[in-house]
């Protein structure tokens, strides 16, 4: 199946006119026409005319042909450059019609001007068809990003609205529990203190993965939330058509308990390499042997690093398939297996380019908020840099705010990519052009611009 159905290769089919295999426009003839038979067509001798053909005919040497191409003593004009690449045509007005040869000032074609891709020859494929914020063809990277951008700035009442109503909860959440429950100054001095006891440090280590732990599985939700409702979003926005945050909702609620059991079993994926990866070297550790335990952990630790990322990269593209294709846990990996298969570098260089995006973003807005926040609240910017400080409320708020900002401007960009990547990658490998250009009301999509072709 063709990448891009509907798109014809130069001569793929025969000009009107011409027999197929002819190489070009027919050349004019230099034979001479019968002044007593005007019905004998150029190039026609007497036999080709049969019965029309006088039979008193003047002797020979007492008459001649017209003058014109072919009299004698004249050179015969050079042949017309044929429909070429980019070629110009000829001066004066061309013979044939008002197509010319080639089809002069009607495009690629044959004698009469038939339209076609270019003035003069062939000028490249027409563009892709452009109902919604890409082109209906497999995508670059900047088209991927372009793309989810687009989709913010379009559709920005739905997506911002989506964005802020997710960030909201999910910060207000992490405030209330980082103000109430994670704020123990005594944890944060035992880990910068060089003198303090190793079950001091253990503590100190268990509660702060504890609190890191909750802090990111309430961003997961949020993450998860937003997700399934902006890929609504931005798969409406590929045909064209606007949704509502309602309409967004009411489509993705079927599935979003799905979503969330998705992105846990990633997660327990994830965990799981990492800790099969990690844990010969703890044993051998626990067993008295530091050095090699800690060396075989480091390197188990890498290993499995790299099997997890490439596990991730090839279910990256799970989330949308459950969600467009309304399909199971189970399957949606499947089908993001598949999708992935052979574009793996491709995959993994956008996901990483819209990671390191957003987050360069994020960073942009979120800093300013921080550092005020330091400022006002606590022991100031020196308790923030060395990490005494407490984490008032004053600080938890004002980077609060900071943190909702940027999250209301990476949500969008990256489940954007996440979802336009999809779709891309199904135009390449499933011709889905063809079923968006008809969801979107194109006409005449995917059929050939040629005879034949």
């Amino acid at each position: 199946m063709k990448d891009t159905p509907g798109w014809a290769s130069p001569g793929s089919a025969p000009s009107d006119g011409h027999e197929p295999g002819a190489s070009g426009p027919a050349e004019p003839s230099d034979r001479p026409t019968d002044p007593a038979n005007p019905a004998q067509q150029p190039g026609e001798t007497p036999q080709d005319s049969g019965s029309k053909w006088s039979q008193e005919q003047p002797p020979p040497g007492q008459w001649s042909a017209p003058a014109g191409p072919g009299a004698p003593g004249q050179a015969p004009p050079p042949p017309p450059p044929g429909p070429g690449w980019g070629s110009q045509p000829p001066a004066g007005p061309p013979p044939g019609g008002p197509g010319g040869y080639g089809g002069w000032g009607g495009g690629y074609g044959a004698p009469g001007g038939r339209p076609g891709y270019g003035y003069g020859g062939w000028g490249g494929p027409p563009p892709a068809a452009k109902p919604g914020v890409i082109p209906l063809r497999p995508l670059g990277v900047g088209e991927i990003l372009d793309g989810a951008v687009s989709t913010m700035r379009t559709y920005w009442r739905t997506v911002l609205g989506i964005s802020l109503t997710v960030a909201v909860v999910t910060q207000v959440l992490v405030i209330l529990l980082q103000g109430f429950v994670l704020n123990d100054s005594a944890g944060s001095e035992a880990l910068s203190d060089p003198s303090a006891t190793a079950d001091e440090v253990s503590r100190a280590l268990g509660e702060t993965m504890i609190g890191t732990s909750v802090v990111f599985l309430i961003s997961l939700i949020g993450t998860v939330a937003a997700t399934a409702l902006l890929t609504t979003v931005t798969s409406r926005a590929v045909l064209g058509k606007s949704v509502t945050t309602g309409e967004a909702w009411r489509d993705a609620r079927p599935q979003v308990l799905k979503l969330f059991g998705l992105i846990l079993l990633l997660l327990l994926i994830t965990f799981g390499v990492l800790v099969v990866g990690i844990l010969p070297g703890v044993l051998v550790a626990l067993s008295g042997s530091n050095g090699p335990g800690i060396a075989l952990a480091v390197l188990g630790g890498i290993g499995a690093g790299v099997v997890a990322l490439w596990l991730m990269i090839r279910f990256s593209l799970a989330s949308p398939a459950l969600m467009l294709e309304k399909q199971g846990i189970v399957k949606s990996l499947s089908r993001s297996t598949k999708l992935v298969r052979g574009s793996w570098w491709r995959v993994l260089g956008i996901q990483l380019l819209a990671t390191i995006i957003a987050n360069i973003v994020s960073a942009i807005v979120v800093l300013p908020f921080t550092f005020v926040a330091a400022a006002v609240g606590g022991e100031g910017i020196s308790g923030f840099v060395n990490g005494s400080g407490d984490l008032g409320w004053t600080f938890l708020i004002v980077s609060g705010i900071g943190s909702v900002i940027g999250s209301m401007i990476t949500f969008p960009i990256t489940a954007g990519v996440t979802v336009l990547l999809y779709i891309d990658q199904r135009i390449r490998r499933e011709a889905l052009d063809l079923d968006l250009a008809r969801a979107a009301g194109v006409q005449d999509y995917g059929t050939d611009p040629t005879p034949g072709s």
